[in-house]
């Protein structure tokens, strides 16, 4: 059974930073490309970033390019999503997604396999 499970979110002003960590079980961890994705409250749930199995490709979402790392521990089946500059706009769920292989997707359709999410509030 797959598992993934969010963790490291919370209350920051504009301008902090938070890192958040997903880790993996119950999967070819190693096999898949992996992804963050978030929903704010009203709003339907938006592509983050997304990693390739061995990390030689990532992708991000224009509005967070520069500002958010996406990088994984093979070894120890996690993925991080490091936030820095963070902005209100970036209030929302943040949830970790398995790819079905290693493409490279920004779409939810495309991902299987979610964690419960994880809340981040950004104070203006």
């Amino acid at each position: 059974q797959v598992s993934l499970v969010e963790s490291g979110g919370g209350l920051v002003q504009a301008g902090g930073s938070l890192r958040l960590s997903c880790a993996a079980s119950g999967l070819p961890f190693i096999r898949r490309a992996m992804a963050w994705f978030r929903q704010a409250p009203g709003k339907e749930r938006e592509f983050v970033a997304v990693i390739s199995r061995l990390s030689r490709s990532v992708d991000y979402t224009d509005s967070v390019k520069g500002r958010f790392t996406i990088s994984r521990n093979n070894m120890a089946n996690t993925i991080a999503l490091q936030m820095n500059n963070l902005q209100p706009d970036d209030t929302a769920v943040y949830y970790c997604a398995a790819g079905r292989d290693n493409q490279i997707r920004s779409t939810a359709q495309a991902y299987d396999d979610w964690g419960q999410g994880t809340q981040v509030t950004v104070l203006s």
